[in-house]
């Protein structure tokens, strides 16, 4: 069984539309993702239908309020860890979504305006996720990107599933570039490599372009692997990279 998404938010529509559409969607109509949307608004009390309150102590913006959103995730009791998107938890990344994908189900609370009551935090949620050091108008941009993330890893939803083993991040490196038809175009050329039919040599010129790559944009990434190790180096030197 896929593992079970449930996302709550104040715009259903706005979340739904884009599950509905790509990989995610064609994954949700045959059964092989169970996401569920859900509307925050649906259990309020109110002829308005309201979520939200000024905040204690005066200030900017609205805050929504603890009552609609705990009423909310008791009336579904969505599977478990409930994470609220926000900047004060966990940096979502390549390994936590790996762990996520290979989990029961998980859920996520969109907050919006100015954030949530704390009392949201302290004591309904399970934790916090955060997609990067940015400031969003609510957190469906971020429970989407959540959402692809986790479930283009569940198995059978890529159209080939070694395609999810050789991206970005995989191995603690950016993917190596890639090329199609035309071999020519306006004067460059597809490196003669990738077209030697040599697979042996292609794998490595794959692996050294992955190497340089992230040596030259996200270094941090070659140090938290440890720096280059003797391979890698004979790799580099191998094409001329070193």
């Amino acid at each position: 069984m896929p593992p079970r998404i449930d996302i709550l938010t104040i715009f259903p529509a706005m979340v739904d539309g884009f599950l509905a559409e790509s990989l995610i969607g064609k994954a949700r109509r045959e059964g092989r993702l169970d996401i569920r949307v859900h509307d925050l608004r649906s259990a309020t009390t109110d002829p308005h239908r309201s979520v939200d309150d000024s905040p204690f102590g005066g200030g900017a913006g609205m805050v929504l309020a603890p009552e609609p959103l705990f009423a909310a995730v008791e009336k579904i009791e969505p599977p478990r860890p409930l994470f609220l998107l926000g900047p004060g938890g966990r940096r979502f990344d390549q390994v936590l979504a790996r762990e996520l994908a290979a989990s029961e189900g998980f859920s996520l609370l969109c907050g919006r305006y100015e954030g949530v009551d704390q009392r949201v935090t302290d004591h309904l949620v399970d934790g916090e996720l955060s997609v990067g050091d940015v400031v969003l108008a609510g957190g469906e941009v971020a429970a989407l990107l959540v959402t692809e993330a986790v479930g283009r890893l569940v198995p059978g939803v890529m159209g080939n599933d070694l395609s999810a083993g050789d991206e970005s991040f995989s191995d603690g490196l950016l993917e190596y570039p890639h090329y199609t038809r035309p071999a020519e175009f306006r004067g460059w050329e597809v490196p003669e490599v990738l077209r030697s039919g040599d697979h042996g040599r292609i794998e490595r010129w794959r692996r050294a372009q992955a190497l340089i790559r992230t040596l030259r944009h996200r270094p941090d990434l070659i140090e938290a692997r440890g720096g280059l190790d003797e391979d890698d180096r004979k790799l580099l030197a191998e094409f001329g990279l070193s």
